[in-house]
């Protein structure tokens, strides 16, 4: 018998920052787990533009409605991690078909390394298909207007770095 729950799921991602179709995905992942652990993590790809503590606190704020979501911060594989937390569900929203290609490779990776836990997929809800961290970050750059995509603490914290770093 496994120690790892099929009513656990982790949504792992660097969420930098988190936005409203991870909020999407959040939302509707809530309603087919009795828990969900949302990880956020370090990519050594990417360079944040918010720390891992500041990813943390705004998803934990954003999260905060939700009683049975919770936040975690993660070093490692996702894969780890949800071991960790005793998730026998990693769950990841696709965006495009340009997605699917690199979320069908990590997850047949994840699969090798953990056989027993799933990656499950929710497509992105219309209105947020088009999302990205990356994207956001750049009209907030720009001084574009985010209110439609970005939690109201959220935006607050990007447009405040996006000033601050104008300094």
């Amino acid at each position: 018998m496994s120690d790892l729950s099929q009513r656990i799921a982790v949504y792992p991602g660097t969420f930098d920052p988190i936005h409203q179709g991870h909020l999407d995905v959040i939302v509707r992942g809530s309603r087919l787990f009795d828990e969900l652990v949302v990880g956020v993590g370090i990519n050594p790809d990417k360079q944040p533009f918010f720390s891992i503590e500041e990813r943390i606190g705004l998803a934990c704020e954003v999260v905060a409605p939700f009683p049975n979501v919770r936040v975690e911060g993660f070093t490692g594989l996702a894969v780890q991690f949800a071991r960790g937390q005793r998730a026998r569900v990693m769950l990841r929203g696709l965006r495009t078909t340009s997605d699917m290609e690199n979320e069908f490779a990590m997850s047949l990776m994840n699969l090798a390394l953990e056989p027993q836990i799933e990656t499950v997929f929710l497509m992105a809800s219309e209105p947020y298909s088009h999302l990205s961290s990356t994207l956001l970050r750049q009209i907030a750059t720009f001084g574009g207007n985010l209110d439609r995509f970005l939690p109201a603490p959220v935006r607050a914290a990007l447009e405040a770095r996006v000033r601050d770093r104008r300094k």
